[in-house]
């Protein structure tokens, strides 16, 4: 999965890493607590800021640099790494999706694929 390869969505390792996510997701989205936030996502840098509600398939394969902003209601497919960089700014609503789908038709309903999002230091995305 990580290393672009194709995979089954339904696995049951894959699902485990889903229903963790989703419950530490909730429990920030409840209450916006940065401890939850450090336990979900892969990294948190210095001084991030994500603000209530962030989606997410895995979190942990998240990874968020210092001074980062990400405003409300970012989702953040990470089936692949996404990195956001140091200083980078995320307007509301911001989608970074990393799942893909074959384009062999026999293959698209049970078979999906990765690719990673790196967003640098200093990028800045508007809203939506």
């Amino acid at each position: 999965m990580l290393a672009g390869e194709l995979y089954r969505a339904d696995d049951p390792e894959l699902q485990a890493g889903l229903r963790r996510a989703a419950e530490l997701q909730r429990r920030f989205n409840d209450g916006g607590d940065p401890a939850v936030l450090r336990e979900l996502l892969g990294s948190v840098g210095e001084d991030a800021e994500v603000r209530p509600p962030l989606y997410v398939d895995y979190g942990s394969h998240v990874t968020i640099g210092p001074r980062a902003f990400l405003n409300y209601g970012a989702v953040l497919l990470d089936v692949a790494p996404i990195t956001i960089g140091a200083d980078a700014q995320i307007g509301p609503g911001v989608q970074l999706l990393t799942p893909t789908h074959p384009l062999d038709a026999r293959l698209r309903d049970k078979w999906e694929a990765a690719e990673p999002i790196t967003l640098h230091d200093n990028v800045w995305l508007g809203g939506g």
